[in-house]
């Protein structure tokens, strides 16, 4: 299969989101521009490989292989493995939920998360996309890209009209880089404190950030310099980690890419 197939079949599974769970054969043709005859021979691959499932009423779900992958990357992601432990650690801690939020392309995941108390529910369970520009998670983040990088990505959110990336934005930006740590209050979701902290590759470069969210009431009450200091020293050991795992070959900065990467 050329590059040029792989890029097509590619666009098919990014048309899905969670807002989009279903397409028809005719709405990805509207959508991608493929001929009928090229779109059904994507579409027969993907479906005899698991990646796409029919559904009633002549449309495509996502199939059951991704389930499998998503098992296989809970399984072998190094950076899953080194926070686990951590997450556990800081859930029992301290109240709330503590997680781990990877960056790719131009999304930021929750990919593990450990919570004290089992009813606990997370606004963004793992795989669902967070707000690229609000929250601690978030932030801890983009404080630490260029400032190029911070430019496009709040220009791209439409909560930041471009009259309102103003010199105070950096000025934030810049101070939660120079401590290390995002606290927001009520960003993602109302009523909820997270308190954020980076985990940078041996570049400086985020790769993920360590968050701990609670109620307000909670984090008032709390010891707010140990909770600050268990994140950092969290975060510390996973990177440490993190940087003596072999490393991926030619893999790309997503700092220097733009457009289609964070």
């Amino acid at each position: 299969m050329s590059i040029a197939s792989g890029d097509r079949l590619l666009a098919i599974l990014a048309l899905y989101s969670e807002t989009r769970l279903q397409w028809s054969p005719q709405e990805m043709i509207d959508a991608l521009g493929y001929s009928r005859p090229t779109l059904y021979r994507y579409l027969k691959l993907l479906k005899e490989n698991g990646f796409l499932a029919p559904v009633p009423g002549g449309s495509y779900a996502l199939g059951p292989h991704l389930v499998e992958l998503d098992f296989l990357v809970r399984k072998s992601d190094p950076l899953v493995a080194f926070s686990q432990t951590h997450l556990d650690d800081l859930a029992g801690r301290f109240p709330g939920t503590a997680f781990l939020a990877q960056w790719y392309g131009d999304k930021l995941l929750c990919v593990a998360s450990a919570s004290r108390d089992p009813k606990v529910r997370t606004s963004y369970p793992r795989g669902r996309p967070m707000p690229l520009t609000t929250g601690a998670a978030s932030k801890v983040i983009l404080a630490n890209l260029p400032k190029r990088r911070q430019t496009q990505l709040l220009a791209a959110d439409p909560a930041y009209a471009s009259g309102q990336i103003d010199d105070a934005v950096f000025k934030r930006l810049r101070a939660i880089r120079r401590s290390g740590m995002a606290v927001a209050h009520g960003e993602v979701t109302p009523g909820i404190v997270g308190t954020a902290a980076p985990i940078l590759d041996d570049r400086g470069h985020p790769l993920a950030s360590f968050c701990v969210s609670m109620e307000a009431r909670a984090y008032a009450a709390l010891d707010r310099a140990g909770l600050e200091a268990a994140i950092r020293a969290a975060v510390a050991e996973v990177s440490a980690a993190t940087a003596r795992a072999p490393e991926t070959p030619d893999a790309p900065s997503p700092i220097a890419t733009s457009g289609g990467q964070r």
